[in-house]
């Protein structure tokens, strides 16, 4: 790099930082998007009869979710990098007669693959009827498949900690754990754990959806950390959140959450 100077190297390198930094932040936008939607599942239901779907969340019919829930095409559900996120969605009187264009919050937590737009939202029964005028909810949800507009926001969950789900199956050297109620992104970038006596953190990595697990060959017996980033790059740590003597199929509450 002869005859560059100091400063230019200096804004070389500021550049670089900005561009990181924009690559990593997680857009939110006021412009509405069209896209279309369809629903699944039982009319006032969460989606599958389960109350699931392919980010494995659970229990997705009560709070904070409650049943306001959708499957994303691939744009969306970003092979399991966009489980979590937010959306509002809103349909208007030239969609169907039934709109009532007030826009309603919805999150991401199945896939649907069907080559239906660049943008598909297959609801849940609540949430394609949430977007009717009041009382027409039913007729609205007859319609099938509508024309409706959407934007990424923010995920807002007032009072509701991070939670782990670690999976049926796991063991001390195979820990699958699945994150939820994640305030703000929703979504998750980046998850490691860190053993009760140790200082380091260990990697983990996405095996589908919003689950991650850690493979290893010493056990990894608790109590445990984690340290969760979400898509804006923001690290945040649920200290000994899951106990010595932990068992799959069990979940976890932490006491820390995004603001």
């Amino acid at each position: 790099m002869a005859g560059v100077t100091t400063n230019a190297v200096a804004l070389v390198a500021l550049l670089s930082m900005l561009a990181t930094s924009a690559r990593s932040a997680t857009t939110y936008s006021s412009t509405w998007l069209p896209a279309k939607a369809t629903w699944y599942g039982k009319p006032n239901g969460a989606g599958p009869d389960n109350n699931g779907g392919a980010c494995n969340f659970k229990n997705n019919h009560l709070a904070p979710f409650n049943s306001m829930t959708s499957c994303g095409n691939q744009l969306l559900f970003k092979d399991g990098a966009g489980c979590g996120a937010c959306y509002q969605i809103r349909c208007n009187k030239k969609n169907h007669p039934e709109c009532s264009n007030v826009a309603k919050t919805i999150v991401i937590t199945d896939v649907n693959f069907g080559p239906v737009a660049k943008y598909y939202f297959d609801l849940s029964g609540t949430a394609f009827g949430a977007m009717a005028v009041p009382g027409r909810n039913a007729q609205l949800r007859r319609a099938g498949m509508i024309h409706m507009q959407f934007r990424r926001v923010p995920c807002n969950w007032p009072g509701v900690k991070l939670q782990f789900y670690i999976l049926k199956g796991a063991n001390p050297y195979y820990l699958p754990v699945m994150v939820k109620n994640v305030n703000r992104d929703g979504t998750v970038v980046k998850m490691e754990v860190k053993r009760s006596k140790s200082t380091s953190w260990e990697p983990m990595y996405r095996s589908w959806g919003s689950v991650w697990r850690r493979d290893s060959g010493n056990k990894l017996s608790g109590p445990l950390s984690f340290r969760v980033t979400s898509e804006s790059g923001k690290p945040l740590v649920a200290t000994n959140v899951v106990p010595l003597g932990w068992k799959g199929g069990n979940s976890y509450t932490s006491k820390v959450q995004f603001t």
